[in-house]
C-alpha cells in the first residue's frame, strides 16, 4: 500500500515536472515565433519607411524642378515684356528724332530758298548798276557821233541828244524799276512773313506751353511704363476719355498733360494722380476713375459758385447757374480767369448801381452771370451773351438780370440803366492794366473752332483738339459709319478746316471708330 502511494506520489511529481517543462518549452517556442514575427514586421515597416522616404524625396525633387521651371518661365515672360516696352520706347524716340530731322530739313530748305532770293536781289541790283553804266556810255557815244555828222552847234546837239536820250532812258528805267520793285516786294514780303512767323512761333510756343500744359510728378520713373500700358492701351484710353494729349518723355519722374481746355487738363491731372496713388492702372480702372473725377469736379464747381454768391451776398440762385459760375474757373478770356473776372464785374456793377440808386443785388447777379454762355456746350447755337441770357431766363432769373446779360455786348438792345451798368462793369474789369492778354484767346478760339467744325459732321460723337492744335481726334459712332466712310469723313473734315480756318503749318485729322464688346460673367 505504501509503495503504491509512493509510486502515485512520484508519478504525480514527475507528471507535474513534465507538464511544467512542456509548458516552459511551449512558451519558449511561442516567444521565439513571436520574436520572429516581430522582426519580420519591423523589417517590413523599415522597408515601407524606406519606400515612403524615397517617394517623398522623389516628389520633393519633382516639385523643386517644377518650381524652378515655373520661375524660369515667369522670368523669361517678364524679360520679354520688358524688352517689348523698351522697344516701344525706342520706337517713340526714333519717331521723335525723325520728326526733328524733318523739321530741321524743312528749315534748312527755307533758309536756302531765302539765300537764293537774296542772291537774285543782288543780281538785279548789279544789273541795274550795269544798266546805268551802259546808259552813260551810250550818251557819250551818241554825243560824239552827233558832233561829227550834224551841222548843229554843240549846245543844240547836246540839248537834242539829252532830250532824246532822257525820254528813252526814262522809259527803260521806269520798266526796270517797276520790275525790280515787284521782285523786291515779293521777296521781301515772303521773307518778312517768315521772320515774323518764326518770331511769333518762338514766342507763342512758350506762352502756349505755359497756358496749355500741366505736369504730374511721379514717385519713380518705373510708373511711366505702367501709365503707357501694354501696347499703349492705358495712355490711349485716358487720351480718348478726356480729350487730352499725354506726353511721356525723358523728363525725370514727371509726365505732361497737354490740352487747350483747362477743365479737361484738370480732369486728366486729378485722374492720373489718383491712379498713381491707387496703383491699379488699366483701361477699366481708368474709365472708372475719370467718371469719378468728373463727378467730383461737378461738385467742386458748384461749391465755387456757392462761394461766389456767398461772397457777393446773393441768395436763391438755381444750382445749374451756380455750376456754370464755378465752371468759369476753368475758362480764360485774353489770359484773364473768367471766374475771377465774373466776381470782379459783379462787385463793380454793385458799386456803380449804388451810386445811381439802382438795385445792388440785381446788378451783382447780372455781373456774375454775364459770361456764363462761354462755358456752355457747342450744341447750343449763338453768341455767349445770347445763350447765357436764355439759360438764365429759363432758370428763374428775372428780366432785369437776363436782359443785362444779353445786352452787355449789345446782342440785345439797351433798354435800362441796368444793361449799361453791367456793360460798363465788364469793360472796366477787362480794360484795367494787366487784366487781359490777346494771344492766348486767339489761340483758344482757333482750337474751339477746330472742334466745332469736326463736331458738325453726322456720326461724330466727340472731337478733341490736341498737340497745340496740330491734330484733331474725332471719335465716331460705330453703328453710324463704316471703316470706308471714316476715310471719307477725315477728308471732308480736312477740307472744311482748310476752307474756314486760318492756321500755321498743317493739322492732322484722326478719325477713330472703335468696336467695344461687353459681357458679364455670372
Amino acid at each position: 500500500m505504501r509503495s503504491s502511494l509512493f509510486y502515485i506520489l512520484i508519478s504525480g511529481i514527475f507528471g507535474l515536472a513534465l507538464g511544467t517543462f512542456v509548458t516552459f518549452l511551449s512558451r519558449k517556442l511561442l516567444g521565439r515565433a513571436r520574436l520572429a514575427d516581430a522582426r519580420k514586421s519591423a523589417a517590413a515597416l523599415i522597408d515601407d519607411a524606406k519606400r515612403k522616404s524615397a517617394d517623398v524625396v522623389r516628389d520633393a525633387k519633382m516639385q523643386a524642378k517644377d518650381q524652378r521651371y515655373r520661375m524660369q518661365q515667369e522670368f523669361e515672360r517678364e524679360t520679354r515684356q520688358g524688352r517689348k516696352e523698351l522697344q516701344k520706347l525706342e520706337k517713340r524716340l526714333r519717331d521723335k528724332q525723325e520728326k526733328l530731322d524733318r523739321k530741321i530739313d524743312f528749315l534748312e530748305r527755307r533758309q536756302n530758298e531765302l539765300e537764293d532770293k537774296e542772291s537774285q536781289i543782288h543780281k538785279l541790283q548789279n544789273r541795274l548798276e550795269s544798266g546805268k553804266t551802259e546808259y552813260n556810255q551810250l550818251i557819250q557815244e551818241v554825243r560824239k557821233e552827233l558832233e561829227k555828222v550834224s551841222h548843229l552847234t554843240a549846245e543844240e546837239a547836246k540839248n537834242r541828244l539829252i532830250k532824246n536820250v532822257e525820254e528813252d532812258a526814262r522809259m527803260e528805267a521806269a520798266k526796270r524799276m517797276r520790275q525790280i520793285e515787284e521782285d523786291a516786294k515779293d521777296t521781301s514780303e515772303r521773307k518778312a512773313n517768315w521772320i515774323i512767323g518764326n518770331a511769333v512761333q518762338r514766342l507763342a510756343n512758350h506762352h502756349v506751353q505755359e497756358k496749355t500744359v500741366s505736369v504730374v510728378q511721379l514717385p519713380s520713373d518705373d510708373l511711366k511704363g505702367r501709365i503707357i500700358g501694354r501696347e499703349g492701351r492705358n495712355i490711349r484710353t485716358l487720351e480718348q476719355l478726356v480729350g487730352i494729349d499725354l506726353i511721356v518723355d525723358d523728363t525725370p519722374e514727371a509726365v505732361v498733360i497737354s490740352s487747350f481746355n483747362p477743365l479737361r487738363r484738370e480732369i486728366a491731372r486729378l485722374s492720373l494722380e489718383e491712379l498713381i496713388s491707387d496703383g491699379r492702372i488699366h483701361p477699366a480702372r481708368i474709365e472708372e476713375v475719370v467718371h469719378k473725377v468728373e463727378k467730383q469736379l461737378d461738385k467742386y464747381m458748384r461749391e465755387l459758385g456757392e462761394q461766389a454768391v456767398f461772397d457777393l451776398g446773393i441768395q436763391n440762385m438755381h444750382p445749374e447757374l451756380l455750376k456754370l459760375v464755378g465752371k468759369l474757373n476753368y475758362r480764360t478770356s485774353y489770359g484773364q480767369n473768367q471766374y475771377k473776372h465774373a466776381i470782379e464785374v459783379a462787385f463793380i456793377a454793385g458799386m456803380i448801381a449804388a451810386e445811381f440808386g439802382e438795385d445792388i443785388k440785381i446788378a451783382k447777379r447780372g455781373g456774375l452771370l454775364h459770361d456764363i454762355g462761354k462755358v456752355m456746350d457747342h450744341d447750343v447755337e449763338g453768341g455767349h451773351a445770347v445763350i447765357g441770357a436764355e439759360f438764365a431766363r429759363k432758370h428763374g432769373e428775372e428780366k432785369r438780370v437776363w436782359h443785362a446779360i444779353g445786352a452787355h455786348h449789345e446782342d440785345y438792345p439797351i433798354e435800362t440803366l441796368m444793361d449799361i451798368i453791367v456793360q460798363v462793369a465788364d469793360a472796366l474789369s477787362g480794360a484795367r492794366p494787366g487784366a487781359r492778354r490777346e494771344v492766348i484767346e486767339t489761340y483758344i478760339k482757333r482750337l474751339d473752332d477746330l472742334e466745332g467744325i469736326s463736331q458738325s459732321f453726322k456720326g461724330v460723337e466727340k472731337a478733341y483738339a490736341i498737340q497745340a492744335g496740330r491734330e484733331v481726334r474725332v471719335v465716331v459712332a460705330n453703328e453710324s459709319l463704316s471703316d470706308e466712310e471714316t476715310v471719307l469723313l477725315s477728308r471732308d473734315i480736312a477740307k472744311k478746316i482748310e476752307q474756314e480756318l486760318t492756321y500755321p503749318g498743317q493739322i492732322k485729322v484722326t478719325v477713330i471708330r472703335e468696336t467695344r464688346a461687353v459681357e458679364f460673367a455670372k
